[in-house]
């Protein structure tokens, strides 16, 4: 896929992953608007990246979705790349939980990790199909190959990505060619949402290098670092896989 000339538009893109991509996009020719909750954590990551748009929006409340897309298209002049990247992770343990506010964290968890991204696709799918070449990249992660035992909604809703970008890519290829569907798998990266949890992470800019080493080769979905070896181990041993995932 080529990479350069596009309209752009990263969900989550103040920082992390999001920040990288939207730096390797940015640096090869592209429009770029990022989006996130954090006005403060926008003005930040401009500064940064330079050249870029930027809109609030909060995507756990899924009245402001249209308003999103109305206004990265308008600061854009259009879209042909949307990258879903934003989400939230809340260890919790079922069988402790505060039930008081269990129903409302698992509601916007699943709000944000997956809802907002099926919301916001569906969304774009009207301008990404008016150009020659477009693409959705959804950031998955390697815990929807197996899950780990401390973020049980978190788990659930990246195995769900999965299976959208899959059923998603499917539907493209059957119906609108041009719009190519790609689904990134990171194992552990070391970002504010993981500060704290883990060893051995790999950073949000390695992600960004092997994430276009795929977009270029149409690699439609695109193992990242351990999650390589991961995916060999559970199909070999899942067993032995998941023993891995549960308690990490």
């Amino acid at each position: 896929m080529k990479l350069s000339g596009h309209k752009v538009l990263i969900t989550g893109g103040n920082g992390g992953i999001g920040l990288e991509l939207a730096r390797e996009f940015v640096t090869r020719g592209n429009q770029v608007a990022i989006c996130g909750r954090d006005t403060q954590k926008l003005a930040q990551a401009k500064t940064l990246l330079g050249d870029v748009k930027t809109v609030q929006s909060d995507l756990a409340i899924a009245s402001q979705i249209p308003l999103l897309v109305r206004e990265a298209a308008e600061q854009l002049g259009g879209l042909s790349i949307l990258v879903n990247n934003a989400g939230i992770q809340r260890n919790f343990s079922f069988s402790q939980a505060d039930t008081t506010h269990i129903a409302q964290d698992i509601a916007e968890e699943i709000q944000v990790n997956l809802t907002s991204l099926m919301i916001l696709t569906a969304a774009c799918l009207p301008m990404l199909k008016t150009t020659k070449s477009a693409a959705v990249i959804n950031i998955s992660s390697a815990l929807a190959i197996t899950p780990k035992a401390s973020a049980p909604v978190y788990c659930s809703t990246k195995a769900a990505v999965h299976s959208f970008s899959q059923t998603l890519r499917y539907q493209m290829e059957d119906t609108l060619p041009m719009v190519k569907v790609f689904e990134v798998i990171p194992p552990l990266v070391d970002t504010q949402m993981t500060s704290g949890r883990g060893d051995k992470k790999i950073t949000p800019r390695q992600v960004a290098i092997e994430t276009f080493r795929g977009l270029e080769t149409n690699q439609y979905e695109i193992y990242v670092g351990k999650a390589k070896l991961l995916r060999i181990l559970y199909r070999l041993v899942p067993k032995i896989a998941a023993q891995i995932l549960r308690n990490s």
